[in-house]
């Protein structure tokens, strides 16, 4: 273990600036035997300076009996800290490792201390004595160090515990009846944190014992201060992980626990609880804790957690039946306005149901959409209702039943002001009219209900494609066309409007007749007529009806929208109606409209004139509509329901093959021939083969989680070593990052290839990008040809590459020249740390790549051949996930088009394009061309991960 990895107990900060002080000026000023005010403080800042000296490598051996015979007698509080900290680091043997005759003076000093009748010093002096690793020290103090478990104070009663347990662990023989020694303190002790030491050092020293104590108040475990409750939960987790006979004696225990008072023990309790058993009953207490804790729990990072927990239990098929029992319980969380802990319940509560609970969670998801819409705006509210919407689509489409409950609800927020939320149950509608034969009259029903308060346009044109496709009876047919005149408003449009616009005017011509001629105001700026008119448009256009508003806006796809369904309409008419005088006037009506806004898009009214194609879409509608022809009728009223089948099914087989893949996850298969391992015939040696989770946990803290691809020879450690400097540098260093989500660790290993003694070697470092070095590595002292380990810790901010340069400053050791200096390579932070796959929706993806505007075009340039395989190239190099579906990439036609995303751990989104073709002309081997262009919020984002394609797109031969 190198000396950065050792324990470290106490931080000090160096200023780099000072100038180290002399030897004879320190003595000096610890060489005074009075006691006043001024001269404790220059002692204590002498006393500071000794410490610092001696941690950078200086000996000061003559400076030992000035402070014993000065300092250590003294009586301030701020001494005695220091003290502490100067006896623990100053070098206590000789050269040949015996102790220092000195140290008996220093040994008698603190018994002294311990029999002190100030309990903070001698419970320091107890803390200290943990540290020490003399035994020939330790030896005399043993009596004071055993009265002081009789203490009065639990702060010295307490720490008494801490010096006996690591005195008997690394030392037994000073103190070979401890273990019986603090079980006896144990029985007779009241103060909690006391107790908890000493059970903790019963866990670790002699555990029989421990579980003899815990069987004799084994009732009254509930009683308990919470951190001995939480150490009694480690102790049974471990016992049951070593020997799991001992389950059915302690599993009770565990049981009460949960209904402990603390969060703590009752999250740690149902943790354990699940790892020792794997009946219903248990995981059932279990998975209600854990609900208890979301629901009680104000913290938003703990809901996650203790959400993550609930989400682990169902990944487990045997578990996931019980889970299904407590769906309504989960829903309960909902109440909490965290948009993040919302999302990931409503997605465990989907991932949960079933044909026996899909009624009531409908029912409560109706509630909480119809809540959404009594609540007052708030940012998240509208997010929350799309998340709604999603949840209930899902369900419907899983459990046709439940459509028809959900549907009338779902198709007020078609009117809603939140296009996003309106646009989801749009989808819905569609997909459900498609798939559910028995609720298309339903849908169309209320459709034409919500229809004319349908505010947003895109809204409107689904709204209208639906009618369009599936009004098949002769009065919904008529519903359709009245809705549609009551939505145009009065035609022919460009009369009425001319019309109006006179009869507004007529009016305020009269009142603009004075000031006509004053075309410049006092400020010298002109006057226009806006002005004028600027209250006249909101009240008319208030008035307009939707359809005629969104034409006079100059937004005419909706026109060509309209015109395709009065044409499906027509036609259908035309089939249903044998009357050819009903014929004719319905195919008029339908001809004029399109007709009144061909005018209305040529003319001068609307904001924007109408475009090419919307004009060739309505021209095709008419000249269809004016002909009649079977083939066209076919096209208009079959192929497109064809269409839209065949996208329904392929997204309905994608869906069936990700759940697949899902499912064959979590199913753990066992090979024919793989061996069956019964309990009762298990060694006990056996048993640890289980990974055990209080270690795992406590690696993941630290960041030395071990990653089962660590197999791989290109994943190992020496992957990530870089080498700063030469092989011929005076100092030769390397570097092993080690990125721990938002820290990396650098730990350079520093090596001095001279004879000479290299003092305050330092390693300066400097970053670029949203780097930020946490702290200076304190210099060091190396010997000739010795090396250590320094440790950098460096915060990041944000994903993009982030450079670490510097260099290492050293003095050589009895020189007269200046500071040398050896300069650094060039540590560059991979982006693909902190990238991570994620998935969007279309929509999604379509609104994020129209509102980032950073974009990095990056050209293809690489010797793959294969458009395929570019693109799953692409996917490994990047860390990026293909949003476009496998059946659309499927087949050969010379050209590829995909959409890939990902998010950081940054919560940064990044989208890429890949278009990309094989130039046929130029022979089979020719490479792939084409560019991918990718989109992020931040530059650095949209650059990082354009470097990273560039460096990464050819392919390597191995």
């Amino acid at each position: 273990m190198t000396a950065a990895e050792n324990v470290c107990y106490t931080l000090i900060n160096v200023p780099m600036d000072s100038e180290p002080p002399s030897e004879i000026s320190l003595k000096n000023d610890l060489d005074s035997k009075t006691e006043e005010k001024g001269d404790v403080k220059s002692k204590t800042e002498a006393l500071k300076k000794v410490i610092i000296m001696i941690l950078n490598g200086e000996k000061l051996p003559g400076l030992l009996m000035t402070i014993i015979r000065f300092v250590l007698p003294l009586q301030d509080h701020t001494i005695k800290k220091l003290l502490l900290v100067f006896w623990e680091i100053v070098p206590k043997t000789t050269p040949d490792g015996r102790l220092l005759h000195e140290m008996i003076l220093v040994c008698d000093a603190y018994r002294k201390d311990l029999q002190h009748p100030n309990e903070f010093i001698r419970g320091s002096t107890l803390r200290f004595l943990c540290k020490l690793k003399e035994a020939e020290l330790l030896e005399p103090l043993m009596p004071a160090i055993r009265a002081c478990l009789e203490h009065r104070h639990s702060y010295v009663r307490r720490n008494a515990v801490l010096a006996i347990y690591t005195i008997y662990r690394n030392f037994e023989h000073l103190i070979p009846d401890a273990p019986e020694l603090i079980h006896d303190f144990l029985v007779n002790e009241k103060d909690a944190s006391c107790k908890r030491n000493a059970f903790m050092m019963l866990i670790h020293a002699d555990q029989d014992r421990a579980l003899d104590y815990l069987s004799t108040c084994i009732d009254q475990v509930q009683t308990f201060g919470d951190i001995l409750q939480l150490v009694i939960v480690e102790l049974i987790y471990k016992v049951c992980h070593a020997n799991p006979s001992e389950r059915a004696r302690f599993i009770r225990c565990i049981y009460n626990l949960l209904q402990s008072s603390s969060p703590a023990v009752k999250y740690e309790a149902a943790g354990t609880l699940v790892t020792l058993s794997s009946a219903p009953t248990a995981i059932k207490a279990a998975a209600q804790c854990y609900i208890d804790l979301i629901i009680k729990e104000s913290d938003n990072n703990v809901k996650l957690i203790v959400l993550d927990r609930l989400i682990e239990l169902k990944e487990h098929p045997a578990h996931e039946r019980v889970l299904q029992d407590l769906v309504m319980d989960i829903l309960r969380v909902l109440s909490t306005p965290d948009l993040e802990v919302r999302k990931k319940t409503l997605q465990l509560a989907l991932d949960l149901v079933s044909s026996r609970n899909v009624e009531e969670l409908v029912i409560v998801l109706k509630k909480e959409v119809i809540k959404t819409n009594n609540v007052s705006e708030h940012e998240d509210t509208d997010k929350y209702r799309q998340l709604l919407v999603r949840t209930l689509h899902s369900c419907s489409v899983r459990f046709p039943d439940m459509a028809a409950n959900v549907i009338p609800v779902l198709m007020e927020f078609l009117s809603d002001s939140n296009e996003a939320a309106a646009a989801d149950v749009l989808e819905f509608v569609r997909e459900a009219i498609q798939r559910f034969d028995n609720l298309r009259m339903l849908i169309v029903e209320k459709m034409l209900e919500v229809f004319h308060a349908i505010k947003s346009v895109k809204i409107y044109r689904g709204a209208l494609w639906i009618l369009g496709e599936y009004c098949s009876t002769k009065e919904d047919i008529q519903s359709v066309m009245t809705e549609v005149r009551r939505s145009l408003g009065e035609i022919p449009i460009v009369e009425s409007e001319i019309k109006k616009e006179a009869g507004e005017l007529k009016p305020e011509e009269e009142i603009t007749v004075g000031p006509v001629q004053k075309l410049v105001t006092e400020m010298g700026t002109y006057a226009t007529q806006s002005a004028l008119s600027s209250s006249r448009p909101t009240k008319k256009e208030e008035d307009r009806p939707p359809l005629r508003g969104f034409l006079l806006d100059g937004d005419f796809f909706v026109a060509a929208s309209l015109a395709t369904t009065l044409t499906k309409v027509a036609l259908r008419y035309v089939a249903l109606v044998q009357e050819k005088k009903k014929q004719n006037s319905f195919v008029a009506e339908a001809m004029l409209l399109m007709a009144t806004i061909l005018h209305l898009g040529k003319s001068s009214l609307p904001k924007k004139p109408i475009t090419d194609d919307d004009v060739d879409r309505i021209s095709l509608c008419l000249k269809v509509l004016s002909e009649c022809s079977p083939l066209m009728n076919d096209i208009f009223n079959k192929e497109c329901r064809q269409s839209l089948s065949h996208m329904l099914s392929a997204k309905l087989e994608e869906e069936k093959l990700s759940q697949k893949k899902e499912s064959e996850k979590r199913n753990v298969t066992v090979q024919p021939d793989d061996p069956i391992s019964f309990m009762q015939l298990t060694a006990k040696n056996e048993m640890n083969c289980k990974e055990d989770q209080f270690q795992l946990s406590l690696l993941a803290a630290m960041g030395n989680t071990q990653r089962k691809e660590a197999a791989d020879p290109l994943a190992s450690k020496l992957n990530k070593v870089t080498q700063l400097t030469g092989f011929s540098d005076p100092v030769y260093a390397e570097a092993y990052v080690h990125v721990n989500q938002y820290d990396i660790v650098l730990d350079v290993l520093v090596v001095n290839q001279t004879s000479d003694t290299l003092q305050n070697c330092t390693l300066e470092l400097a970053t670029l990008g949203d780097l930020k070095l946490v702290e200076k590595p304190s210099p060091l002292t190396l010997a000739p040809h010795d090396f250590a380990n320094i440790k950098a810790n460096v915060k990041v901010a944000s994903t993009e590459n982030g450079i670490i340069f510097g260099n290492i400053v050293y003095d050589v050791s009895g020189a007269a020249s200046d500071r040398n200096c050896v300069v650094l390579s060039d540590i560059h932070i991979d982006i693909m740390d902190y990238i991570q796959p994620a998935t969007c929706t279309d929509a999604e993806f379509r609104q994020m790549w129209a509102e980032f505007e950073w974009e990095n075009k990056v050209t293809v340039n690489t010797n793959i051949i294969d458009l395929n395989e570019y693109l799953q190239h692409i996917l490994k190099s990047t860390n990026m996930k293909c949003l476009t579906p496998e059946k659309a990439l499927s087949g050969y036609c010379g050209f590829m088009a995909a959409n890939l995303y990902a998010r950081s751990i940054f919560g940064e989104d990044a989208l890429a394009n890949v278009s990309i073709e094989k130039p046929i002309h130029q022979g089979p081997e020719a490479p792939v061309t084409g560019h991918i262009r990718i989109r992020a919020k931040s530059q650095g984002m949209a650059l990082s991960l354009g470097d990273k394609i560039n460096l990464s797109q050819k392919k390597t031969s191995i």
